[in-house]
């Protein structure tokens, strides 16, 4: 039975930012079930962006490339199926 490698706390502080700037842009997604001025609204939404971006990047530079190349998989569209498709030459 293969041992799990331990938690550093690098690690831990990378997945916690890459849940937060998750976080940060579902709230965006929940502002206008508020009742705020358009204003305000425009403020926290560009706070909010600001704040996802910058907390995603520094997850990603905690966690290191291997963490990006599999959410880069997770999200690119496979070769050969779905919308991406190329036709065939027969």
């Amino acid at each position: 039975m293969a041992r799990a490698k331990p938690i550093t706390i690098k690690t831990a502080c990378g997945y916690t930012l890459l849940a937060l700037s998750f976080l940060a842009w579902g709230a965006i997604l929940a502002l206008p079930l508020f009742q705020i001025s358009v204003g305000l609204a425009a403020a926290l939404t560009t706070g909010l962006i600001i704040a996802g971006e910058v907390t995603f990047y520094l997850g990603i530079a905690l966690l290191g490339k291997d963490v990006w190349d599999k959410i880069k998989a997770f999200f690119s569209i496979r070769r050969g199926r779905g919308r991406g498709r190329e036709p065939s030459e027969d």
